[in-house]
């Protein structure tokens, strides 16, 4: 195992304590929220005083997961308690394919079973991006036949997003047996809080990413690489149809001078675009490696405001009253900032600047008159 650096050292000690002191306040907040959003709806599905209850602890086994396959695993278990049958398909290239399934007969014949998108309820889930109850008819006839049909004739699609898109649908029905269980809001709760934990833990992941990647780029004292890939991580990289993944081996095979070609030109590309100078290349190594601590900590904020607040972020766009909208949100991750870095007067305007550049796409007048650098 290599030798860590002392600049490595420092910075994997600072990126853990940001994300220990981040990340708890951050799932609190998210259970807290979505509970609270869905309580009238608890009350009347659950059936008991415990329903609430049941559901914070599985939002929280949920929550409990560090990798993404953890997550996805604690969200199938934790329907049981809501569906009599439940299943998971990753969404790629245009085809959904089965992932996991609960309390089917065979849950091994789940996985790797081509659902037929087409279907009238799962093209709806897919175009709408939101829940769908359907009937039974609606559904792919192929996994009917396979799977037996529910015992009521009703079934429901939830799909789960990942930075705005549909990563994966979630089929759940009341099972094959009389008096089966269908908990449509609880199941709705599990997914909406899988799909927001899993877009913290990417951030955390790109976060450790950033941190090993500066300590080489401080110790050469260069410019912070250039990012030509989307930081987001995909939870089913690894999980493609079988015959997609022929056919992109196939297609790799064909054309090898010209996928040489495209990674040249895209890394001249980058090149050209990079700036020619290190803005911080007067600094000295620490001093330097200080600035971009802060710059990377302000996007961390930035991203934990437009996570939570689509929404808002959307309309205040639109309306271009961004701050009016996100006031409080702002002035408590500008205190966070100020406490870990107010001392130094020429650090504190990386805050101001992140906030125009990520929340107001660079154009300070979405920000509202009321907005103050």
């Amino acid at each position: 195992m290599a030798h860590k650096t002392p600049i490595e050292q420092v910075i994997e000690k600072v990126v853990g304590q940001v994300l220990e002191t981040q990340l708890p306040e951050l799932q609190r907040s998210l259970v807290t929220q979505v509970v609270e959003k869905l309580q009238p709806h608890l009350g009347a599905s659950s059936g008991s005083a415990g329903g609430a209850a049941d559901l914070l602890t599985a939002v929280t086994a949920i929550h409990a997961g560090t990798t993404q396959k953890e997550i996805l695993r604690a969200l199938l278990d934790s329907t049981s308690g809501y569906c009599g049958r439940a299943a998971l398909f990753v969404i790629k290239a245009g085809t959904a394919t089965g992932w996991q399934g609960r309390a089917f007969d065979n849950n091994d014949a789940v996985k790797d079973f081509s659902l037929d998108v087409s279907s009238r309820a799962p093209e709806h889930a897919l175009q709408s991006r939101a829940p769908v109850s359907a009937k039974v008819v609606e559904m792919d006839p192929k996994f009917i036949s396979h799977f037996g049909a529910p015992a009521e004739d009703q079934m429901l699609l939830l799909p789960l997003r990942l930075k705005d898109k549909v990563a994966a649908l979630v089929y759940a029905d009341a099972g094959a047996d009389d008096g089966g269980k269908m908990d449509a809001a609880a199941l709705e709760l599990l997914v909406s809080a899988t799909s927001a934990w899993l877009e913290v833990a990417s951030l955390r992941k790109q976060a450790l990413k950033e941190g090993t990647a500066e300590a080489g780029a401080s110790e050469k004292i260069e410019a912070p690489p250039v990012q030509t890939v989307s930081s987001f991580s995909d939870p089913f990289a690894g999980h493609a149809p079988k015959h997609v993944m022929a056919a992109a081996a196939g297609e790799a095979s064909a054309a090898p001078e010209s996928a040489a070609a495209e990674v040249v030109g895209a890394t001249m590309s980058a090149a050209a675009a990079a700036p020619a100078t290190d803005p911080l290349a007067h600094l000295s190594p620490e001093e330097a490696d200080v600035h971009r601590k802060a710059q990377r900590f302000a996007r961390l904020l930035m991203d934990e405001i437009k996570l939570y607040n689509q929404a808002k972020v959307a309309e205040g766009r639109k309306h271009k009253d961004l701050y009016d909208r996100l006031k409080e949100d702002i002035e408590k991750s500008r205190s966070t900032f100020q406490k870990r870095y107010g001392k130094d007067s020429t650090i504190a305007g990386y805050f101001s600047s992140e906030l125009v550049r990520s929340l107001a796409e660079d154009d300070i007048a979405l920000m509202g008159a009321n907005f103050t650098r």
